[in-house]
């Protein structure tokens, strides 16, 4: 057990480095598109940088599967744009309460890509999130519907590109496979940007300070942590991570409190609702590690 603390310590230091990123949103003094092509910009060439080293292949054979990687980048550049969306048109907290239902959102995706069995389970825990959502939303002006919209659609993108990035993985390293995906996610943004006359030379106006959160932001929390994370799910095992990465929207509140003073806007109904989604979104992942259990023992004890 102890021998694993040092594992353990680094996925939730990982898990809150992630929680910052939706702080970044408010740190960082550019637009929402700005700063995801900056983060995807940063993060690929990272990844670039990683597999040269290594000397990895960047060969895609099949091309049908290339389609597949392409379709999915889209997916994850549209995931990031909305989610900064949604946090700059509200407050940190509640964006990654919204991104909390992705994994929600993995429970009707899955058996219609994965092709397995709906679970009505899920769809409760589901609706128990909703009526969360609209509960805290409450307290806010109508901007805040706005924001919970992009938050609810970026939510959905993550769940799309997971549930895609399930089945590419198979095929794929899966380095090769976020290169590609944050390759296409640089074209996507710049087509938005040049869509919106931003894709200029003001793209490169920042502060000092700018540039040090997006090079964390980028190296960091993107490239870094994902490189982490791959070891730490072959050390500690699959469901240890993804329970402990529930925990993320805990880590965001927790920091938009002390840093951006979140706690001025926050009202008791925020706490209730977001308790009950953090315990929602633990119980699922409690509830499918069953699941699975009782699907094992029953191949081998037919």
């Amino acid at each position: 057990m102890f021998g694993n603390l040092k594992y353990h310590l680094l996925l939730h230091a990982i898990i809150l480095v992630w929680g910052f990123t939706g702080i970044l949103g408010k740190l960082i003094e550019l637009n929402s598109l700005q700063i995801v092509w900056w983060r995807v910009v940063i993060a690929s060439s990272a990844l670039g940088v990683y597999l040269l080293v290594r000397r990895k292949s960047f060969r895609i054979v099949d091309r049908k599967n290339a389609m597949a990687i392409a379709l999915v980048g889209l997916l994850v550049g549209g995931h990031w744009v909305t989610f900064y969306m949604s946090i700059q048109l509200s407050t940190a907290s509640l964006g990654i309460l919204c991104l909390s239902t992705t994994t929600l959102h993995v429970t009707w995706l899955e058996p219609w890509i994965m092709k397995r069995r709906f679970l009505w389970s899920e769809f409760v825990f589901g609706c128990l999130v909703i009526l969360a959502l609209v509960y805290i939303a409450e307290d806010y002006d109508s901007s805040a519907y706005v924001a919970m919209g992009y938050g609810f659609l970026s939510a959905f993108l993550a769940a799309a590109f997971s549930v895609g990035n399930a089945k590419l993985v198979e095929k794929t390293p899966s380095t090769l496979l976020s290169f590609y995906e944050l390759s296409i996610a640089i074209v996507l943004v710049s087509l938005l940007l040049l869509f919106n006359n931003q894709l200029d030379a003001s793209l490169f106006e920042m502060t000092s300070s700018d540039l040090s959160w997006l090079l964390f932001l980028g190296l960091v929390c993107t490239s870094f942590a994902f490189l982490v994370v791959i070891d730490l799910v072959k050390r500690l095992g699959t469901f240890t991570v993804s329970l402990s990465i529930n925990l993320e929207p805990v880590y965001t509140i927790l920091l938009a409190i002390v840093i951006l003073n979140e706690n001025e806007l926050l009202s008791t109904k925020f706490y209730i609702g977001s308790g009950l989604i953090v315990c929602v979104v633990i119980a699922n992942t409690f509830v499918k590690s069953r699941i699975n259990k009782k699907k094992k023992k029953t191949i081998h004890h037919p």
